[in-house]
C-alpha cells in the first residue's frame, strides 16, 4: 500500500512528541517549565513559517487558476458545461457536508475533557469568534476597499474575492500581456510552493514540538480527539462520495448493480494508492464497463480528476467546523457562508498540488475566512493519512458519477459530436 511518506513522518513526529511530553511530568525536572516554554516557541516559529505563504501562495493560486478554467471554457460549449457542473456539484457537496457535520457533532460531540484540554495546550489563545455584521455590511465585506490591507489581515474572503476579478479581469488582456501576467503569478505560485516545501520538509521536527507541548500538558487526552476527528472528517468524505453515486444513478440512469460491480477495481485502486490520478486507467476501463461513451470519458474523467475534487470542500469545511467545536465556539450563518465560498473556490484553484500541501493551502484560508485559529491544524495534518483513504475513494465516485450523468447529456443532442480534443 502506497503510504504518502510526509505525512507518515509527521505522524510519527506527533506520536513521538505526544509520547515524550505525557511522560515529561512523571521526570520531576526543575526545567520543566522551560523545556516546554522553549517547545512551544520552536513549534510556533515553524507554524508562522506556513502562515507567512498563505496570502501570496493563495492569490496566485487563484489568478492562475482562472486563466486555466478561462481556457478551457473557451475549448468549448461541453467542456464549459462540464466546468460549470463541476462548480455546482461542489457547492452542494460543501452546503450538505455543513449540515450533516453540524448534525452530527450535536449527537456525537468530541469528549469534552479532551477536547478542553487540547483546546488549553493548543500554541496561542483560544479567541471567540465576533458575531456577525449585519447583513448589508457582511455583503460588503466580499469586496475589499483596500485589498493590500484585507491581505495584511488576513481577510480570507475578500482576498478571494479580489483575485478571481483580477483573474477575470486579466482574461480580458490581449495575449501579449495576458500571457507575461500569468506566467508572473505562476512563478510566484511555484516559488511559494518552494517554500511551503521546505516549511514542510521540516513538519515532522515542527509536529514534535507543537505535540511535546500537548502531551506535557494533556497526557494522552489529545489522542481520543484525534480519533474522533478522524472519524467525523472520513465520514463527511464518503458522504460526498454518495453524492457521486447519486449523480450516476439518478443523473446517468446506471442500474445500481452494474454501478456496484464496476466500482469495486476502482475502489481497490483508490484505496491502495491514495490517488485518483492512478486510479484514472481503472476508472476509464469501470466507464467503459457501464457503457459510457469514449468520447465523453475521454474527455470529461481527464477534467474531473484534474479539477473536480468533490471531497476537497466537503472534507475541508468539516475540518474548520471541527475546529470550532473544538474550542467551544457557535459559528453563525455569516460565517458558515463565508467559509461554504471559500472552501469551494480555492479547492478548484488549488489543482495539481500534493495532498499534503493541499492540507494547508486549502484550510487556512477557510479557517481565516471563518474566524478559527490556527493553532490545531499542524496537528490534524498528522492524522490526515486516515482519512485521506476516504478522500480518495469519494473523489473516484465522484469522478466516474459526473462522467456518468455527462454522457446523457450527449445522447441524441447536439453536443453528441463533442471529442476528447476539446480539451
Amino acid at each position: 500500500m502506497k503510504i504518502n511518506t510526509l505525512t507518515t513522518r509527521i505522524l510519527a513526529g506527533l506520536i513521538a512528541g505526544l509520547a515524550l511530553g505525557a511522560s515529561l511530568p512523571g521526570l520531576h525536572l526543575a526545567a520543566q517549565g522551560q523545556i516546554v516554554a522553549v517547545a512551544d516557541a520552536v513549534g510556533g516559529v515553524w507554524l508562522d513559517g506556513l502562515r507567512m505563504t498563505i496570502v501570496p501562495l493563495v492569490f496566485a493560486l487563484l489568478v492562475v487558476g482562472v486563466g486555466q478554467l478561462a481556457g478551457t471554457v473557451r475549448a468549448g460549449g461541453f467542456a464549459g458545461r462540464v466546468l460549470l457542473t463541476f462548480g455546482v456539484l461542489l457547492l452542494v457537496s460543501t452546503v450538505v457536508s455543513v449540515l450533516a457535520t453540524l448534525a452530527l457533532l450535536q449527537v456525537w460531540p468530541a469528549p469534552a475533557a479532551a477536547a478542553q484540554a487540547l483546546r488549553t495546550a493548543a500554541y496561542g489563545a483560544a479567541k471567540a469568534i465576533p458575531a456577525s455584521p449585519p447583513f448589508t455590511e457582511w455583503l460588503r465585506s466580499f469586496v475589499p476597499a483596500n485589498a493590500v490591507k484585507a491581505a495584511a489581515d488576513g481577510n480570507m474572503a475578500a482576498l478571494v474575492t479580489f483575485a478571481l476579478i483580477f483573474g477575470i479581469a486579466a482574461t480580458g488582456l490581449d495575449e501579449a500581456r495576458r500571457s507575461v501576467l500569468f506566467r508572473f503569478f505562476d512563478a510566484v505560485q511555484a516559488t511559494m510552493m518552494r517554500i511551503v516545501g521546505w516549511v514542510l520538509w521540516l513538519g515532522p521536527l515542527g509536529v514534535f514540538f507543537l505535540a511535546f507541548v500537548v502531551g506535557a500538558k494533556t497526557g494522552f487526552g489529545a489522542v481520543g480527539v484525534l480519533g474522533h476527528y478522524i472519524v467525523i472528517v472520513s465520514i463527511m468524505c464518503l458522504l460526498a462520495g454518495v453524492l457521486g453515486l447519486l449523480m450516476a444513478l439518478i443523473g446517468g440512469r446506471v442500474p445500481a448493480g452494474r454501478l456496484a460491480r464496476a466500482l469495486i477495481p476502482v475502489t481497490a485502486m483508490a484505496i491502495s494508492t491514495q490517488s485518483s490520478l492512478a486510479s484514472l486507467p481503472v476508472m476509464l476501463e469501470a466507464s467503459e464497463e457501464l457503457g459510457l461513451p469514449e468520447r465523453v470519458r475521454g474527455l470529461v474523467l481527464p477534467m474531473a480528476v484534474a479539477l473536480f475534487r468533490i471531497t476537497s470542500p466537503a472534507g475541508n469545511i468539516a475540518v474548520a467546523l471541527y475546529i470550532a467545536h473544538v474550542y467551544g465556539v457557535a459559528l453563525d450563518p455569516g460565517h458558515i457562508a463565508a467559509g461554504v465560498l471559500v472552501a469551494a473556490i480555492v479547492s478548484l484553484a488549488a489543482v495539481g498540488v500534493a495532498s499534503s500541501v493541499t492540507f494547508f493551502t486549502t484550510l487556512v484560508p477557510i479557517s481565516m475566512a471563518m474566524g478559527l485559529p490556527l493553532d490545531l491544524l499542524p496537528l490534524l495534518i498528522a492524522v490526515e493519512t486516515f482519512p485521506d483513504f476516504s478522500r480518495t475513494v469519494g473523489n473516484v465516485f465522484g469522478d466516474v458519477g459526473v462522467t456518468a450523468w455527462a454522457a446523457r447529456w450527449t445522447r441524441g443532442g447536439a453536443d453528441a459530436s463533442v471529442e476528447p480534443s476539446a480539451v
